[in-house]
């Protein structure tokens, strides 16, 4: 079965779990703030050009793409980065051509999260670290989603990384593999690597695997992959639990939260953004923002809601 993938989610259970043992600790151990949170929405990609008089303004050229995109969102899910490392020109692109308070998010490449030496031994680990960290004040949180068949058992492997990479560039971990959720104390275990070396989970909230749907969060930032199901209402009653839980965990201390949303047809994620960004901006200590969506054949944007 592929990842996320069913031909029917009408007997799925979308309860959110409650949270890890290891979130409960955190929050614990953390010292009392102020209850504030920047909520950065987004979504995987620019360059669709059927966003043209949608959210980008119509007739805009996809060379102007990212500076419309980084206006109307705070964030990205930057896959690009999956499938080759940048160059320093390309990331200093990114960098000037997007708003102040962007933030981007660049996925490790496959050639670091799918090899069995995590890019430690080839060098590829540096390469990357050395061009992302171009984008300076627009660094979000790296994420490093580990394949499928990375098992527990590679633990060592994955100790050894999370004590080589660079402490000051944010990072958080996908983790795939059934046996991290159903063998006993693993996620526990992993979780606790991950907060002492300061490193975020990512939460992926998908119909198919409702089994790797874990609740650890290891720092002060949660990174969230929201994946729908062609505005099925379920999508919009998960967005809703979503939007309570972060709730509960900006009262506790949450300060960054990173929630990107997918629909099978990416095309209509600006959707459900707009829906999640709607209601999260209504929790208090929230700052975000989100988009506005240009009226067919008109040059002024309405919102949706």
């Amino acid at each position: 079965m592929k990842f996320g993938k069913l031909k029917s989610i009408d007997n799925i259970d979308f309860t959110l779990p409650p949270d890890a043992a290891a979130t409960n600790l955190f929050f614990e151990r953390k010292e009392k703030t102020p209850r504030e949170a920047t909520v950065y929405i987004g979504c995987t990609g620019w360059s669709m050009k059927e966003w043209v008089g949608k959210i980008y303004p119509p007739k805009t050229k996809a060379k102007d793409f990212l500076h419309h995109y980084s206006r109307q969102f705070n964030t990205i899910e930057h896959n690009t980065t999956h499938y080759r490392i940048p160059d320093l020109t390309t990331v200093e692109k990114w960098r000037t051509q997007s708003a102040d308070d962007f933030r981007f998010c660049p996925k490790l490449p496959q050639t670091i999260s799918h090899r069995n030496d995590l890019g430690m031994v080839s060098g590829n680990l540096l390469e990357f670290c050395d061009a992302i960290q171009g984008l300076q004040e627009k660094m979000g949180c790296c994420f490093m989603q580990l394949p499928p068949y990375f098992k527990p058992d590679k633990k060592v492997i994955l100790e050894r990384f999370l004590e080589v990479f660079p402490k000051h560039i944010p990072l958080a971990v996908e983790f795939r593999h059934e046996d991290w959720f159903s063998k006993s104390g693993e996620l526990e275990s992993i979780l606790e690597s991950l907060r002492r070396h300061q490193i975020s989970t990512v939460i992926t909230d998908v119909a198919g695997r409702r089994d790797v749907l874990q609740m650890g969060l290891t720092t002060d930032t949660a990174m969230i992959r929201f994946v729908g199901n062609d505005f099925h209402p379920t999508d919009y009653t998960r967005i809703d639990e979503w939007v309570e839980r972060l709730d509960t965990w900006i009262g506790r201390g949450v300060k960054n939260i990173y929630f990107f949303c997918h629909e099978p047809d990416n095309i209509l994620a600006p959707e459900l953004c707009h829906y999640f960004f709607e209601r999260i901006k209504k929790i208090e200590g929230v700052k975000t923002r989100g988009p506005k969506f240009y009226e067919s054949g008109e040059g002024g944007q309405l919102s949706l809601f």
